[in-house]
């Protein structure tokens, strides 16, 4: 060791797991074993869901850590995602950083604050815009309205999903997601 002494903290994060759908003594035993003792499992819309309460020294070392035990508890489960929306409405940004709705959109709309909040996402035509936890947290971060670590937690959880989901739609159709990786690329 180099003398750096590395502080570790809990950190509280949802799993949801695919492959299996009941909560059997043998996928509770499984998981257990596998390292997932500091996790309340439950079954949710018929998933099953992991409350992690996981000792490490980042949002980003206890989620990876949590797959894996996932994985190596030979269940048959994995992990389907992170339960953190990285799309979000202004009431969620208002919950998010303990403001007003009222003053997000004035964020949003530039009447208050440096101006400059980013675009939405997706459902501009619906009148229901969503944005991106990742480009708001990056936007409040430059603006001394959340914590470093809030950013990097944002960052983090929206790239394990993307992740995740990458992975999921290659096991589904390996060959559509060759095309579209191989066309996106020469763009």
């Amino acid at each position: 060791m180099n003398g750096e002494q590395t502080c570790e903290r809990e950190f509280d994060f949802a799993l949801i797991l695919s492959g299996v759908h009941e909560l059997t003594p043998e996928v509770e035993d499984g998981l257990f074993e596998a390292g997932c003792d500091d996790a309340t499992l439950s079954v949710q819309y018929g998933y099953i869901y992991m409350e992690f309460s996981r000792t490490a020294p980042s949002m980003k070392d206890a989620i990876l850590s949590a797959i894996r035990d996932v994985r190596k508890a030979n269940v048959g489960a994995d992990v389907w995602r992170v339960d953190e929306c990285n799309l979000v409405t202004p009431s969620e940004i208002a919950r998010r950083i303990d403001r007003s709705r009222q003053q997000v959109h004035q964020y949003m709309t530039g009447q208050r604050g440096p101006g400059g909040f980013p675009a939405p996402e997706c459902n501009l035509a619906t009148g229901a815009p969503l944005w991106s936890w990742c480009a708001v947290s990056y936007w409040l971060w430059q603006n001394d309205m959340i914590r470093p670590e809030e950013l990097r937690n944002a960052e983090v959880v929206a790239a394990i999903n993307n992740a995740l989901e990458g992975s999921h739609q290659r096991s589904r159709n390996p060959e559509l997601v060759a095309e579209v990786v191989r066309v996106v690329a020469q763009i």
